[in-house]
């Protein structure tokens, strides 16, 4: 039975990853607040409580899941390490990460399309409507220049690699959107009862990466 709307029992995280779930299933079109709602036991009512419209729901999914990799990745791109030890590391954290989450990670490969597509409301609409989409735009540029300052971190550490001789001379750019590319798939691909762990394929293609960058 669903939850009535004054229910907080539901925590965002639930929430959020409930709509990876449900996103990764039905597809961004096919998926409705109700279906996400019902997968978390609450009323449609009561998730609107919390996400204005599926736009913004979509877009904390996403946010949340890039924070979370960030939060991991950062600390080891700072770290004081060879360039060599740290992409290692760095591609190890992010594979494990997305074969955690793999609805998230399969929200990042097929639903960016999806907040580039978000139409605003008419001219008629409410005062209100038009600041909810003028702050839906400002959170989905802020998103997506932290996916750049992502990316950035792996250009970087490649950068480093090469100016010590670890990594050979590459375009560091095309690398690390080939290398991310090949992780982000992970997510989609991945099952869990498969023959391998998320942290056997995350060594094997920190390997490939690595042997592919020796000089």
């Amino acid at each position: 039975m669903a939850r009535k709307p004054a229910d907080q029992s539901v925590s965002r995280d639930d929430i959020l990853l409930a709509a990876a779930d449900v996103l990764q299933r039905n597809g961004y079109e096919a998926t409705t607040m109700k279906d996400i709602a019902a997968a978390v036991k609450l009323t449609a009512a009561s998730l609107y409580h919390h996400f204005r419209n599926k736009d913004t729901l979509l877009l904390a999914v996403l946010e949340a899941g890039l924070e979370r990799v960030l939060n991991q990745i950062e600390p080891i791109a700072d770290a004081t390490l060879p360039a060599d030890d740290k992409l290692s590391r760095m591609i190890e954290a992010h594979i494990v990460g997305l074969t955690q989450h793999t609805s998230v990670g399969a929200a990042m490969v097929f639903e960016i399309r999806s907040l580039l597509g978000v139409n605003g409301p008419p001219t008629s609409a409410s005062a209100a409507d038009q600041q909810a989409y003028h702050e839906f735009i400002t959170r989905r540029d802020t998103f997506f220049a932290r996916r750049d300052q992502f990316e950035k971190l792996f250009q970087r550490v490649i950068r480093e690699g090469i100016e010590q001789g670890r990594f050979r001379s590459v375009d560091v750019g095309i690398v690390a959107k080939a290398m991310l590319g090949a992780h982000n798939w992970v997510g989609v691909w991945y099952r869990p009862e498969g023959r391998l762990t998320g942290e056997q394929i995350a060594a094997m293609m920190s390997e490939t990466f690595l042997r592919s960058l020796k000089p």
